[in-house]
């Protein structure tokens, strides 16, 4: 099974985030993977869930408890995405001896897009539906969860999507909101169960909320101290997320 184009992308953009895999698989434990990256702690919990939602199934497996307060191993698939950075890296020197100006790498940089949204979830288009002067793209992630995006119709003949193509979906992470089980959604917006990760408390802002989908793929948003008290959330309370579609933006690769 080949990896999706977009993580195989990532691979080549973004080496130290691959990296950290490997550090993963030595160290089996996020704390001391990090330190050996050079990344925060934070970081590298950011760069294991984008990895994670990029990827067919998650490259990283996380436990909790026991005696050293749990760790993290790759799972098949993250070995099989650490051979193949290995085996990017062997290339990586060609592929810069080639370059015939170092303009040619700034170029190449400046063509591939990072996006400040928090949330990125791959999926494939399953359904292009017309709304007027918009279209209804229905997205197909993982194990058979699925969210819809409402764009507009010139941007799906821009991306040119139709059924099967494969995408990844935006969505900032102060566009999600949490839902007690006692909450209904509102009607038509987008609504996946997902069950609370890690609650991350920081002075004078809202808290920050991590969620794990049933899929595995991750999602984080914000929520009031008081509105997390009031529901008693904690982690590994199981609570809903909803955001509108329009809210959803889709990313196709170059």
């Amino acid at each position: 099974m080949s990896l999706p184009a977009l993580l195989t992308q990532h691979i080549v953009r973004r080496p130290q985030r691959i990296a950290l895999l490997q550090h993963i698989a030595e160290q089996g434990s996020i704390t001391r993977a990090a330190k050996s990256a050079g990344m925060s702690y934070k970081a590298a919990w950011d760069a294991i869930d984008e990895l994670n939602n990029l990827a067919a199934s998650p490259l990283v497996e996380r436990s909790v408890g026991g005696r050293g307060g749990g760790g993290a191993k790759l799972s098949q698939e993250g070995q099989r995405v650490l051979r193949l950075y290995q085996r990017l890296q062997a290339l990586q020197a060609q592929i810069l001896e080639a370059a015939e100006d170092a303009s040619d790498l700034d170029l190449l940089g400046r063509l591939m897009l990072r996006t400040s949204a928090r949330n990125q979830l791959h999926g494939r288009v399953s359904a292009v539906q017309a709304e007027g002067h918009y279209d209804r793209i229905s997205l197909a992630l993982a194990n058979e969860l699925s969210i819809d995006a409402l764009i507009t119709r010139d941007s799906t003949q821009r991306l040119e999507l139709t059924p099967g193509t494969a995408v990844v979906a935006l969505i900032k992470a102060g566009w999600l909101t949490l839902l007690s089980p006692q909450e209904l959604p509102l009607q038509g917006y987008n609504c996946l169960q997902a069950r609370v990760e890690a609650l991350i408390d920081e002075p004078q802002r809202p808290t920050e909320v991590r969620l794990t989908l049933s899929n595995g793929q991750t999602l984080c948003t914000f929520a009031e101290p008081a509105w997390l008290n009031a529901h008693a959330v904690v982690a590994g309370s199981n609570l809903r997320v909803q955001f509108q579609p329009s809210y959803v933006l889709i990313g196709t690769p170059l």
